[in-house]
C-alpha cells in the first residue's frame, strides 16, 4: 500500500486512486514520444545504469535511440507519479545532451542560435532558452547554466541530440575563424550520467548525502553548483527539473552513478520512476514535450513562450528568426497553445493529434493528453485560434468520432513547487 501514496488535499479514495491507474495504464500514459518507442529491450544505446535497471525490475523501452525504463515493476505509472508529487522519485536522463562551451567569448558565442541573455545572467546561475531557425520556429529547447564568466553549461534534448550538437559545432567554428576564444565539449553518456530527482523530500534527502548542506540550502530554482556528495567529489547540481516539484538533476562520472543512485535509494524515502511517469508529471506542470507541443514550424509566440525571448535580445534582434518573433509580439499571432481540461462525467482521455472544435468548425488539435493523476480529471494541451485562447472558452473535443465538451484551462494544472529564492 506504500506505493499509493497522496499528495495533501488531493481527495483521491483509494478506490478512485486504483479506477484511475486501471485507466491511465490501459489507455497509455506515454504521449506522442513513447508512442514512437519500441518495447525491445536490446535496442538502443545503453545508459550506464542499464544494468541496475534490470536487476531493479525497470521495463525497458527504447526512447529516441536509448534503453530506458518506462516503470518499474514495484510500482505503476500512476502510484510512480503520485509518489514523486508526495516524496520523492529518481530518473535516469542520461540519455540528454551535455554539453561544456568554454572561453571568454562563449556566451556572445551561443548567444548567436538562442534567445537567451546569456550575457548578463549572474555567475552560477541558468536560463530556459530555444535554439531558433531564421523563421522563428523553434529547433529545441534547453538549459544554459553559467558556471562563470569563461564556462556554460548546456543540457539538451536527447531527440534532438545531433542536431544540437550541430548548430553548437557551427557557432563554435563561426567564432573561431574570426579569431574569438571559445571551444566547445560534448560529454559522452559512458563517462557522464544525468540523474533527475524530484519531489518534495529530495532536499531532505540530499542533504543526508552533502558534505556540505548548508551550502544546498542557498541553491535555488535555477542555479548550479558543484559539491561532494555521497563521498563523490565535483557533482554538478542543478535546482531544475521536468515535473513542476522541486529537484534537482546531478550529473555524476559514469564510473559512479550506480553507487550514488544507491546511495539516495538507502535513505528509504525515493523510489525508482521511468518515463511513464515523467510524462504525465511534465503535463500535468504545463511543461513541452519537443516534437509533439513545440517544433520548428512553432515560434515561441505561438507557443505560449514569448518569456524566453529576453528583454536585451529583443532589442539587439541579433537571434535567428528575430525579425518574425518581433513582429509577432507586436502584432499578435493567429494561434496560441494552451491547456485544456475536459468536462463532465467519465469521459475518455483525449491524446495528441484529437482536434478541437467551436460552433461545429475545428479551431486547433491537441498535441499531448492524458488522465491527470493529481486532479482526476483528462488534461490535455494543443493550439486553438487566439481568439479562443481566454480561459473557461467552451470547446469541444472530437474523439473516436463523438464530441466530448472541455474548456481552456490555465496552466500548470497543477501548482509548481519549484525552491525560488524568496523576493
Amino acid at each position: 500500500m506504500s506505493a499509493f501514496v497522496l499528495s495533501a488535499g488531493s481527495g483521491f479514495s483509494l478506490a478512485t486512486m486504483l479506477k484511475l491507474s486501471s485507466r491511465l495504464q490501459a489507455h497509455k500514459v506515454l504521449s506522442l514520444s513513447l508512442r514512437h518507442a519500441s518495447s525491445t529491450a536490446g535496442e538502443g544505446e545503453r545508459t550506464a545504469l542499464y544494468d541496475f535497471h534490470v536487476r531493479k525490475g525497470g521495463k525497458i523501452v527504447n526512447f529516441g535511440g536509448y534503453a530506458l525504463p518506462v516503470q518499474y515493476s514495484d510500482q505503476s505509472i500512476i502510484a510512480s507519479h503520485l509518489y514523486t508529487r508526495s516524496v520523492g522519485s529518481i530518473f535516469d536522463v542520461s540519455h540528454m545532451l551535455q554539453t561544456f562551451v568554454r572561453g571568454k567569448d562563449a556566451a556572445a558565442c551561443l548567444e548567436t542560435i538562442c534567445t537567451a541573455d546569456i550575457r548578463d545572467m549572474p555567475a552560477g546561475s541558468g536560463s530556459l532558452t530555444v535554439f531558433t531557425n531564421e523563421q522563428g520556429g523553434i529547433l529545441d529547447d534547453l538549459i544554459v547554466n553559467k558556471v562563470n564568466e569563461q564556462q556554460l553549461y548546456v543540457v539538451s534534448n536527447a531527440a534532438m541530440k545531433q542536431q544540437d550538437m550541430q548548430i553548437m559545432s557551427n557557432a563554435v567554428s563561426s567564432y573561431k575563424s574570426q579569431g574569438k576564444d571559445v571551444s566547445i565539449e560534448f560529454l559522452n553518456p559512458s563517462d557522464q550520467s544525468l540523474i533527475a530527482v524530484q519531489g518534495p523530500k529530495v532536499a531532505q534527502e540530499l542533504s543526508k548525502l552533502l558534505k556540505q548542506p548548508k551550502d544546498f540550502e542557498q541553491l535555488y530554482f535555477m542555479r548550479s553548483a558543484l559539491f561532494e556528495l555521497a563521498g563523490i567529489n565535483n557533482v554538478r547540481i542543478t535546482r531544475c527539473g521536468y515535473t513542476g516539484e522541486d529537484g534537482v538533476e546531478i550529473s555524476v562520472p559514469s564510473s559512479q552513478v550506480e553507487s550514488l543512485t544507491e546511495a539516495l535509494l538507502a535513505g528509504g524515502q525515493l523510489k525508482l520512476a521511468g518515463l511513464g511517469a515523467r510524462d504525465s508529471l511534465r503535463l500535468e506542470a504545463g511543461l513541452c514535450l519537443y516534437g509533439s507541443d513545440i517544433d520548428a514550424e512553432t515560434t515561441p509566440v505561438e507557443a505560449a513562450l514569448a518569456w524566453l525571448v529576453a528583454k536585451r535580445r529583443r532589442s539587439t534582434a541579433d537571434f535567428p528568426g528575430a525579425q518574425r518573433i518581433l513582429e509577432q509580439l507586436k502584432q499578435g499571432v493567429q494561434r496560441r497553445r494552451v491547456g485544456v481540461q475536459m468536462l463532465g462525467a467519465k469521459p475518455p482521455p483525449a491524446r495528441a493529434g484529437v482536434g478541437i472544435f467551436s460552433g461545429g468548425q475545428q479551431v486547433g488539435q491537441l498535441t499531448s493528453g492524458c488522465p491527470s493523476p493529481s486532479t482526476g480529471r483528462n488534461i490535455a494541451m494543443g493550439y486553438v485560434e487566439e481568439q479562443l485562447k481566454k480561459p473557461g472558452t467552451q470547446v469541444q473535443l472530437k474523439v473516436r468520432e463523438k464530441f466530448y465538451e472541455a474548456e481552456i484551462t490555465r496552466m500548470p494544472f497543477v501548482k509548481a513547487n519549484y525552491f525560488n529564492k524568496p523576493k
